[in-house]
């Protein structure tokens, strides 16, 4: 029987391999679940409604009105047909050029929100960023 310690030391091996198996696991589940933020193209101005009527500075406007069946009208002429490029080629008229021109949209409390999003739409496309929606004031209300 032998006693004594043996004089070689055993090299111990650790393999990374299943841990580096882990950290690339983890890795790919945290960039999966997290959330990226969408930074939206189009700077929307929601009005407070107030009972103070505030005065336009700009006497140039574009005005988008939306009725309750969802039809365009740009600057109180009703246009031809209520799609997507038929506002954008109007809008672009109307803007000539410019893209720091307001639009201001109005719509009817019954009109569907498509068509709001059409107009924020088209208005984006064209790079218009000036946008402002009109309310209603509470004492107004019927």
């Amino acid at each position: 029987m032998n006693i004594r310690p043996s004089r070689r030391a055993r090299n111990v091996l650790v393999d990374m391999t299943p841990l580096i198996d882990v950290v690339f696991l983890l890795l790919i589940f945290f960039m999966v679940s997290t959330t990226f933020d969408k930074q939206t193209q189009l700077k929307v101005d929601l009005p407070q409604a107030s009972a103070q009527v505030e005065e336009s500075k700009e006497t140039e406007t574009i005005a988008v009105t939306i009725d309750a069946k969802g039809n365009f009208y740009l600057n109180d002429q009703e246009l031809v047909t209520h799609d997507l490029d038929t506002l954008k080629r109007a809008l672009k008229k109307a803007a000539a050029e410019r893209t720091d021109i307001p639009v201001t949209v109005t719509s009817d409390k019954q009109a569907p929100f498509q068509a709001v999003m059409m107009v924020m739409d088209a208005a984006g496309q064209l790079g218009l960023s000036r946008l402002s929606f009109i309310a209603r004031t509470s004492q107004t209300e019927e």
